[in-house]
């Protein structure tokens, strides 16, 4: 009997589990990706052109055998799997809130035909690595021992040879991948992903550790929307890595990555609610004028050069390095009062590489409201921080060329009096 091997954050033949899985069945294989239109609705423009280029060199990789279709994966999923008569879909395992509630729609759809989940995104997949008890770590750094102790499985050797592809001509309801427009910085598929990564371990992963907080300098390995796509697995990448120091501050970053999945597994509120329910009770400012600044950081014309360059990285690229991420958010939170939920909401928007779990505990962890030691009282100076990583202006010049003339916005606040008020604000709770 056929299999479906339905894609979803996992668009690549290489190091694919579920592939393995699905070629293990006595038939063809009918390679599927559902475009949900809620996924749609809820992505930038430029994720959504990496989605449909990704798809797209999936496609080629196939030889034309993918099957995209548009819908409801509970209604088309069920569809498909009936009408080539598959002995189960075949998947990998996807631990975001939205993810299981689909997943368990799809499966209660399906009815006697399984969904079988084989892998999932991470090195280790969330619930796998815990305490002694049984119970979830909730700070990273024994998290991060436990992780390293537990380990992970080398790649699985799928790729486009693994399994006898069904032609998707046979099946009815197809449709064509979008164009989205736009351009994007890097490009998307797997291919341009184990290129990417192979040019930063031969060119930038010996200087990572020094140099990753710099927004001046290439010295980041721009994989993240590949991460995000599953165009390629961190298990793929992780044989590239040694012991020296650069190797191993990436490998923190990757794990990072797997704690924030599995804090937002064992806790699925916490995607737009405090992790920490105390900071519940905090003073938001709110009305016109919290809007009005609201659109000036969005704007990047805070007056702020660091944050400004960072928000119009974003805005134009629909990528920011991650040190400006952090200045950005802190300035959001900290100097402006406004609750991380609406800069996690506008990043989601904007971001190549939103990643629910990444970027929900990425902004509670600058907000102080998550997991781990991130006191809310530690403020960033946006000031300060611009001259400690970006030393010679290089990069905020590069994104606010107009800063020296008449043009450029006055600061709209008063960063030691607006942290002082951030800290009176946590004192009111505590």
């Amino acid at each position: 009997m056929p299999a479906l091997l339905w894609f979803r954050r996992d668009l690549r033949l290489h190091d694919l589990p579920p592939l393995l899985a699905a070629a293990t069945a006595d038939g063809e294989v009918l390679a599927c990706y559902v475009l949900d239109p809620r996924l749609e609705a809820s992505a930038g423009p430029r994720r959504l052109r990496y989605l449909y280029d990704a798809l797209r060199a999936l496609h080629d990789s196939l030889d034309g055998k993918l099957f995209v279709t548009r819908g409801r994966p509970e209604q088309r999923v069920p569809f498909l799997a009936k009408e080539i008569g598959a002995s189960a879909v075949h998947v990998s395992a996807d631990h975001t809130p939205f993810g299981r509630r689909r997943d368990h729609a799809v499966g209660a759809a399906l009815d006697e035909i399984p969904l079988q989940a084989s892998g999932s995104p991470y090195l280790v997949s969330p619930g796998r690595v815990t305490k002694q008890d049984g119970t979830a770590y909730k700070v990273f750094t024994p998290f991060y021992g436990a992780w390293r102790e537990h380990g992970w499985r080398q790649p699985a050797r799928s790729g486009p040879e693994s399994a006898r592809w069904l032609d998707p001509a046979e099946v009815s309801g197809a449709v064509n991948v979008p164009d989205a427009g736009g351009d994007l910085e890097l490009p998307a598929g797997e291919t341009a992903a184990r290129k990417q990564w192979k040019t930063f371990v031969d060119n930038g992963l010996d200087g990572y550790a020094d140099e990753r907080s710099r927004p001046d300098l290439d010295a980041t390995s721009r994989m993240s929307a590949h991460l995000k796509f599953g165009t390629i697995h961190p298990r793929t990448m992780v044989v590239d890595l040694g012991r020296s120091d650069g190797a191993q501050a990436y490998l923190r970053e990757l794990a990072f990555r797997d704690f924030y999945a599995a804090v937002l597994n064992e806790w699925p509120r916490s995607v737009w609610r405090n992790w920490n329910p105390l900071f519940d009770g905090m003073k938001h400012d709110d009305g016109a004028e919290a809007q009005r600044r609201f659109e000036a950081w969005k704007a990047g014309r805070t007056g702020f050069p660091i944050v400004d360059a960072g928000m119009r990285q974003l805005a134009e690229t629909g990528w920011m390095h991650n040190r400006v991420r952090m200045i950005v958010a802190s300035f959001l939170v900290k100097d402006l009062h406004l609750p991380w939920q609406w800069g996690a909401r506008w990043f989601l928007e904007q971001l190549i590489d939103g990643d629910m779990a990444n970027n929900q505990h990425g902004w509670q962890w600058v907000a102080g409201t998550g997991t781990d030691a991130a006191p809310f009282f530690r403020v960033f100076n946006p000031t300060t921080q611009g001259a400690k990583f970006d030393p010679d202006g290089s990069y905020v010049r590069r994104w606010v060329p107009e800063l020296d003339d008449d043009s450029y916005p006055a600061p709209i606040v008063d960063h030691a009096a607006e942290r002082k008020e951030a800290l009176r604000r946590y004192t009111d709770i505590t």
